[in-house]
């Protein structure tokens, strides 16, 4: 049998950065193969490596427009032969490029490994090559097929859906708070904690032009609700990030029963890690008087991916129906 190949992307970000003689800072400017390069342990791997210099961004310019481009590109790689693409890019967005790539997944055995550096090349300890290294090895492994889109660094494993940002510099900075990780890449071998989900919601399609508007509006202390009314009327689907278990100020109530009669909106929580309840709390303003009114309940969705399901499901023409639906198959972690 002839080794399995595994097909590369890059897209720029630290792992990619080198410094920039104008302004002394670093920028994006190594291409896949040298990113490659730099990782001669690779060449030991039994498997091939397809390479794509695909773009040479920093994380937080990467567009719905690009990560759409990429999974054709990789869907035109499974359909070429091979087991699995690893993605490179910036860590500050990877937490939602790798859930929008799990929820536009062209292949549902193939694995996505999406991966980055918290440090640069150029600082001690640059941790992008055994990211980069982990993150081949997860790709070809048999143990992940079907596992949809994952996060690799730091030798962790992280479901997409459940991945988090949790610190803005430590190399162990990519946690899953409410799941905790897959498990862990050693010795060149995937190593799973616990079996793969049964299930996961895939919404493959195209998405249409224009792209809806979705705004993220975050409940805070003494907020009266006027800025939310001025963004909920420019928007074509909303998420709230509540607090608590979905909770918000009562000035909120009478803005967001108007705005949900008109548009999806969905009832998330800024927390991050935990479900928003439905049947619990029955004060104004509460999960079960907001739900009662129109809301959607995100589940164990945090307000990010949240947002990006409810982009996708607006731009793919999906009724009110289908929207709920697929939010409420997100309820269990």
């Amino acid at each position: 049998m002839p080794d399995p190949t595994v097909a590369v992307f890059s897209l720029g970000g630290t792992i990619a950065m080198t410094t920039d003689p104008a302004t002394g800072g670093v920028v994006p400017a190594l291409s896949a193969q040298e990113l490659l390069d730099a990782v001669p342990a690779l060449q030991d791997l039994p498997l091939g490596l397809r390479v794509h210099d695909f773009r040479r961004l920093p994380g937080a310019s990467l567009t719905f427009d690009d990560v759409t481009a990429l999974c054709a590109a990789i869907a035109t790689a499974f359909q070429a032969g091979c087991v699995g693409a690893v993605v490179t890019q910036g860590t500050d967005t990877i937490e939602e490029t790798a859930y929008l790539l799990d929820l536009l997944h062209p292949n549902a055995d193939s694995p996505i490994v999406v991966t980055g550096a918290m440090r640069n090349p150029t600082q001690p300890g640059a941790d992008g090559p055994a990211n980069l290294h982990a993150a081949v090895i997860a790709a070809a492994s048999p143990r992940l097929r079907g596992a949809g889109a994952v996060v690799v660094l730091n030798d962790e494993i992280h479901a997409a859906r459940a991945v988090r940002k949790s610190h803005s510099v430590s190399p162990a900075a990519f946690t899953s708070p409410a799941t905790g990780p897959l498990g862990r890449v050693y010795e060149g071998r995937v190593h799973l904690h616990t079996p793969l989900p049964g299930q996961r919601l895939r919404t493959p399609g195209e998405l249409r032009e224009p792209a809806p508007r979705v705004g993220l509006y975050t409940a805070t202390l003494g907020d009266d609700g006027t800025l939310l009314a001025a963004m909920a009327d420019a928007c074509d689907g909303l998420v709230i990030a509540a607090f608590g278990v979905g909770h918000v100020p009562r000035d909120f109530v009478a803005v967001l029963q108007r705005t949900a009669a008109r548009i999806p909106v969905v009832l998330a929580s800024r927390i991050g890690n935990g479900p928003v309840l439905e049947a619990t709390y029955s004060f104004p303003g509460s999960e079960k008087d907001l739900l009662r009114r129109g809301l959607i309940r995100a589940g164990h969705l945090d307000p990010y991916k949240a947002r990006l399901l409810l982009h996708v499901l607006l731009a793919q023409g999906r009724t009110s129906a289908d929207i709920a639906g697929a939010f409420d198959a997100t309820t269990n972690p």
